[in-house]
């Protein structure tokens, strides 16, 4: 048996991050994260600047909007997701082949089944949020943005199981120290889509419809690219057809870990879709707009700062995933000192990445809004959202970094409190005391966010700094 877990664990791609330097783990394991996510993020990013180069401010604004909408579904998936992933890895600190090759197969049952959920879920109820979030569609043969929306959703819900593949096999392989591999994928996923985007929206002329299908056909090549290299691996996350299925013990533990970090990343999506809502019905002053023209800069403003925010949060969001892997893996050979230690150091690494990507943001931010839009009033407002909410983010490296090591230990229930009172109770609270009692303009409702990232982030290390780490550990020895 001891000869059986030793030829399935310490092979090439993987790695061991119970030993040897923490700050080099972590570095080593979250730079191929960085790049990867840096190229998935380039999905949607080059949907908007393509649409946003045609000069369709309704289209732009709603290929950019779409974010919470998206959220929804793929963020309840992915924690579930994650919950797989946190398992794993502690099953491969451990050195239990056996019980890592079950979790995997019964993740990528879960995802079958789940991917054909969200399928008629999204398309089914894509009409329904986009009227809560931007109301209705406009009349006959009228652009609206709702319109435009809703376009772009149909299409991307009908192609969602390739997302839901990749996420949860890229998951397996960073369960196991391989963050390389997932990292190529999104690489030849992002130049699919990027040259298929071109293709489709300036010599087809498609719009949105080409944006979203663009997405869509680069999905499906890095989920099959990820299933290729499950199906030939000689690892503990080996996938055999025949055996993809429900593992009861082992479902109850991807649920237990899974289900409240699912719930947390879903409500705190739907609670954006809220945001977006109160957004697209803020005022900018100084602009005499018709109520459809406000909106639309309103939210292509936003659509434009938000771009920039999922930049500036990529390091961040990194380190927070290595973290997880890091703790996961020492908790599985019962080093609750190192793994602790380990959440120290990432979160020291996390806020030095922020500081150096704050600085030039603030200097630049003109700049860094006119890539997305070369309307002056959409560059002037996005300006303003990003000095006033980029020196919070400093508090984001809280938040992700004590929460992954919070995931990362089997502990997601307490992550999931806290970041529901603070991301949805208390921002939907400043929210609505901002906007109807302080100012319905669009700064003072987008600072509603960094509020938010505050109350977690302080909330975050005062239960960390009395959390007992080896007590949900899921793995026994």
């Amino acid at each position: 048996m001891e000869a059986m877990k030793h030829i399935g664990f310490r092979k090439k791609n993987t790695m061991d991050m119970t030993q040897g330097s923490i700050a080099k783990n972590i570095l080593l394991f979250a730079l191929p994260l960085l790049v990867g996510n840096l190229f998935q993020q380039l999905y949607n990013l080059v949907d908007t600047w393509v649409i946003g180069q045609t000069g369709n401010d309704e289209a732009f604004a709603a290929v950019g909007s779409v974010g919470p909408i998206i959220n929804i579904l793929i963020g309840f998936f992915l924690g579930f997701s994650s919950g797989a992933g946190v398992i794993i890895s502690q099953y491969f600190g451990a050195k239990d082949e056996r019980s890592a090759s079950k979790t995997v197969h019964t993740g990528m049952a879960l995802t079958l089944v789940m991917a054909v959920v969200f399928t008629i879920l999204g398309v089914t109820m894509t009409p329904l949020v986009l009227k809560l979030m931007l109301g209705g569609e406009a009349s006959a043969g009228e652009a609206s943005v709702f319109n435009e929306a809703k376009t772009y959703l149909t299409i991307y819900f009908s192609g969602v199981i390739s997302l839901m593949i990749y996420n949860m096999g890229a998951g397996f392989l960073r369960a196991i120290g391989d963050s390389q591999r997932p990292f190529y994928f999104l690489i030849a996923a992002a130049i699919t889509n990027t040259a298929l985007d071109l293709l489709f929206v300036f010599v087809f002329e498609m719009g949105v419809a080409g944006v979203a299908l663009a997405t869509v056909i680069a999905q499906t090549l890095s989920a099959i690219l990820t299933l290729i290299t499950l199906f030939r691996s000689n690892t503990c996350i080996k996938l055999h057809i025949k055996q993809i299925g429900i593992d009861k013990d082992h479902l109850m533990k991807i649920i237990k870990v899974g289900f409240p970090a699912a719930i947390q990343m879903a409500i705190t999506s739907f609670s954006n879709v809220f945001v977006q809502s109160y957004i697209s019905k803020a005022t900018i002053p100084g602009l005499a707009l018709s109520p459809k023209e406000m909106q639309t800069v309103s939210l292509a403003s936003w659509t434009a700062y938000s771009k920039i925010d999922q930049f500036i949060f990529l390091p961040i969001q990194s380190i927070g995933l290595a973290v997880t892997t890091f703790v996961g893996q020492n908790l599985g050979v019962n080093d609750t000192k190192r793994a602790k230690r380990g959440t120290y150091v990432g979160l020291l690494m996390a806020g030095i990445s922020a500081v150096a990507i704050i600085i030039p943001i603030i200097i630049f931010a003109p700049f860094w809004s006119s890539i997305f839009s070369d309307t002056p009033e959409v560059v002037a407002n996005s300006a303003i959202l990003l000095r006033f909410i980029s020196p919070f983010y400093v508090c984001c490296c809280v938040n992700q970094v004590v929460s992954a090591a919070l995931r990362g230990s089997g502990n997601t229930t307490a992550p999931m409190v806290i970041m529901l009172s603070t991301f949805v109770g208390f921002r939907q609270v400043c929210l609505f005391v901002i906007s109807n009692y302080i100012s319905n303009t669009l700064v003072p409702v987008g600072m509603s966010y960094p509020l938010g990232w505050l109350a977690c982030a302080t909330t975050l290390l005062i239960y960390f700094s009395r959390f007992n780490m080896s007590k949900t550990r899921i793995v026994s020895q």
